[in-house]
């Protein structure tokens, strides 16, 4: 392992410290982490100050209340309709003559927020839409706090190709858990990964029981408090898949030597083997203010930035080996981790697609990784045909041949792929519930 490269996370680095307090842009700024890591910042005004917020656009009064709250330079909308809006509630919340904040908008705006002038940006959007910004803020040298796992999963030969060691801090509960747990010893001391799964709302059920669970079942999520599409591939276990991905990457640990277990409680994150024989387990309540004070302080602690342990109470802690025959999604990212290329951007632009149409009612849940694993497979057969890119590896050996245009190409004909393939899904069962009832017996 000391002959392969730099790992991107690497808790023995970090990227450009600097003295004082720091300032960051936060992507993604009225979703879960976003206002989770505003939270921290407002709570912390000695440490940091958060200098541009983006958004997609959906919620403008909130944006416009953190912008006024934290006086930032820039907002960023992806939404160029919402500007009106967001103009208005700016103006609203801001006194008479204070200057406005700079309005940024469009779909390039979040990547120019993520290119301006900071110490981090907390990449906190949901989905392989974060990549541009990712890359943007690589490219400007800034620390990148990321949560968005998509874009590493889709462009993981770019990040690399562009990530100074260090440069990187992992933000997302399971992979904050591995940083802080790496180090503890040398990368030559590491036997394996070790990767907690809740289980989410299904653990126990068998694929059969799977078949009839709706929306609402799959977002009561037992420990986490999530939005929607992040719920769901918890409920499918693809955002396992996708973390395993993740370790992959950022840790440079070879796949056979990550595993995943279920984990109910959720207290611990994820656990590194030594070759001594030793485990170390890093645990917390279930809550992600220490990880994302965690991607913004490192290598400092943020005092008090999430709750700790009441040992004075009893509690059980359990774990359970992986169910892969009712969730089979960690097995399929394994396989387009390994083919490397645009397969995981073609495994995550699918899924995304399915989990749209569950939501909808269009999809059944079972049907949401058979859909994704025919389009892998048909992506793997034929992609010189399909335009999906070489999934058989281009970008996994020569490390940057995998161009953005090649990822936004395989994602683009992912989604249509899935889309044609859901819907065929649904025709069935529409088909299958108008027949009579001796028909279907």
């Amino acid at each position: 392992m000391s002959d392969s490269p730099a790992p991107l996370a690497d808790p023995h680095l970090f990227f450009d410290p600097i003295e004082g307090r720091r300032d960051v842009v936060v992507l993604g700024s009225t979703g879960s982490i976003g206002t989770q890591a505003i939270d921290l910042v407002l709570r912390n005004p000695d440490r940091f100050r958060v200098t541009a917020l983006s958004a997609a656009g959906g919620r403008v009064a909130l944006l416009a209340e953190q912008a006024w709250r934290l006086r930032v330079r820039t907002v960023a909308v992806a939404r160029e309709s919402a500007v009106p809006e967001l103009r208005e509630a700016l103006r609203a919340r801001y006194g008479a003559g204070e200057p406005l904040p700079e309005i940024l908008a469009g779909p390039d705006a979040a990547t120019e927020a993520a290119a301006s002038e900071c110490h981090t940006v907390l990449n906190g959007i949901t989905g392989s839409i974060g990549l541009a910004p990712t890359l943007a803020a690589l490219t400007a040298g800034r620390t990148l706090a990321l949560a968005n796992k998509e874009s590493l999963i889709v462009g993981g030969p770019l990040v690399k190709a562009l990530a100074k060691p260090g440069q990187i801090i992992p933000v997302d509960s399971e992979h904050a858990a591995l940083f802080q747990a790496l180090a503890a010893g040398t990368r030559a001391d590491v036997r394996k990964l070790v990767v907690t799964a809740s289980g989410g709302p299904f653990r126990g059920r068998s694929k059969a029981d799977l078949a009839s669970v709706t929306p609402a079942d799959a977002l009561a999520h037992p420990t986490w408090a999530m939005g929607p599409v992040i719920t769901v591939n918890s409920a499918t276990l693809v955002n396992k898949g996708l973390e395993v991905i993740e370790a992959h990457l950022l840790y440079d640990i070879p796949f056979e030597r990550i595993e995943v277990v279920v984990h109910p409680q959720s207290y611990v994150h994820s656990m590194v083997e030594f070759m001594d024989g030793s485990t170390l387990a890093h645990a917390t309540p279930p809550d992600m203010g220490g990880p994302i004070a965690v991607g913004l302080g490192w290598p400092e602690r943020v005092p008090d930035a999430a709750p700790a342990f009441d040992w004075t109470k009893a509690s059980t802690w359990e774990f359970f080996p992986l169910d892969t025959e009712a969730f089979p999604s960690v097995g399929l990212a394994r396989h387009v981790g390994e083919l490397g290329g645009t397969a995981p951007a073609v495994f995550n632009a699918a899924n995304e697609e399915c989990v749209d149409a569950f939501l909808a009612g269009r999809l059944p849940f079972n049907a949401i990784m058979e859909t994704v694993t025919a389009v892998v497979a048909e992506a793997e057969r034929a992609a010189p045909r399909t335009g999906a890119g070489d999934v058989a590896g281009r970008g996994a050996a020569e490390g940057t041949s995998l161009t953005v245009a090649d990822v936004l190409e395989a994602e683009t004909w992912a989604r249509a792929r899935a889309r044609e393939t859901a819907a065929k899904f649904s025709d069935l069962r529409q088909s299958r519930d108008e027949q009579p009832a001796e028909a279907r017996a």
